[in-house]
């Protein structure tokens, strides 16, 4: 299993982002992915930097860890196309480094150009003629093309990789996980269990990597990191049509009061025992995931970054749980 960082763009100013993924990088990380929000899910978190400007930093600040967005959707607030050349860009500049991870987003981000909603499946195909606009350019040729949904005149990208970056798709669902089967390099998981593994590598995925994901909140205790998991992240158990189909981090706000008390994760990992940290990352393992990246919720970055380094690496490194870098 390789350990990945999570660069939150919602709870993180930009030069931050760019601090923490070299004190990562430092500690011992294998990659780091960042998340690619217009919002936040709500005000309380405060942050939602560009995220293109922020990899060009991370870019010049790191050497050794690969580094992805998770995940861009490239479908309605950014045509793929310019997220074709952006991609190009940071791969240019992270030579070897840089993966693509895409998904069909949510109205909180993308339907600030005021374009009306689609449904799932229209959003599906529209991520299908993405992926394929993405290849086309990233082969360097001009690229003409008319679609359904999206049209691209007379474009050529200069600014070239010498090998384009890897797309892995993210699905919290059976349908859109075999997709990222038959479109995508990779597979993010957003939702726990291996039944969205087993359906990814049943349809394609066989020999492709498979990412997923834990929130943990580090603290000098239990009840101090329940306190900053409900204060930061309140959105844990909106999910769904819900989870995708609310425009602002104000409706986020209201839904979370009309559930009353925010509930904690169910997963989620709390305080300062590197015990539950390793159960978690073992039972992720046996679901079939060879990429893991933990989400440290609130501002102590650094207190986490320090239990990673002096703690839980040796921990893992002693059980033969990570794969040496």
């Amino acid at each position: 299993m390789e350990l990945g960082y999570f660069l939150s763009s919602e709870e993180q100013r930009p030069e931050k982002q760019v601090n923490f993924a070299s004190q990562a990088e430092e500690a011992g990380f294998q990659f780091l992915v960042i998340s690619d929000h217009f919002h936040p899910w709500v005000s309380q978190q405060g942050q939602s930097p560009f995220v293109w400007s922020v990899l060009g930093g991370i870019a010049q600040a790191t050497e050794r860890v690969r580094v992805g967005t998770a995940v861009t959707c490239p479908i309605m607030r950014i045509h793929p196309a310019v997220i074709a050349q952006a991609a190009s860009t940071v791969a240019a500049m992270m030579p070897g480094r840089f993966f693509l991870g895409i998904g069909t987003g949510e109205y909180l981000n993308e339907h600030v150009l005021g374009h009306p909603w689609p449904d799932t499946n229209i959003r599906q195909e529209m991520l299908v003629e993405a992926v394929f606009i993405l290849r086309e350019l990233w082969k360097g040729e001009e690229f003409t093309h008319y679609g359904a949904y999206y049209t691209v005149s007379d474009a050529r990208i200069y600014t070239l990789p010498e090998e384009p970056p890897a797309i892995y798709m993210a699905a919290s669902g059976p349908k859109s996980a075999a997709l990222a089967g038959e479109i995508a390099d990779g597979f993010i998981s957003t939702t726990p269990g291996n039944e969205l593994v087993k359906e990814f590598k049943e349809n394609g995925g066989a020999d492709k990597p498979c990412f997923g994901s834990i929130k943990v909140c580090w603290a000098k205790s239990v009840e101090k990191a329940k306190e900053v998991m409900r204060q930061w992240w309140p959105v844990s158990a909106i999910s769904g049509r819900l989870h995708s189909d609310l425009p602002t981090p104000k409706h986020f706000e209201d839904a979370v009061e009309l559930m009353g008390k925010p509930e904690l994760p169910e997963d989620a990992i709390l305080g300062p025992d590197a015990q539950p940290y390793i159960q978690a990352l073992q039972s992720l393992q046996d679901d079939g995931y060879d990429h893991v990246y933990i989400h440290q919720v609130g501002p102590d970055q650094e207190g986490f970054l320090q239990f990673f380094q002096q703690e839980l690496l040796p921990a893992l490194e002693e059980k033969s749980l990570i794969k040496e870098a």
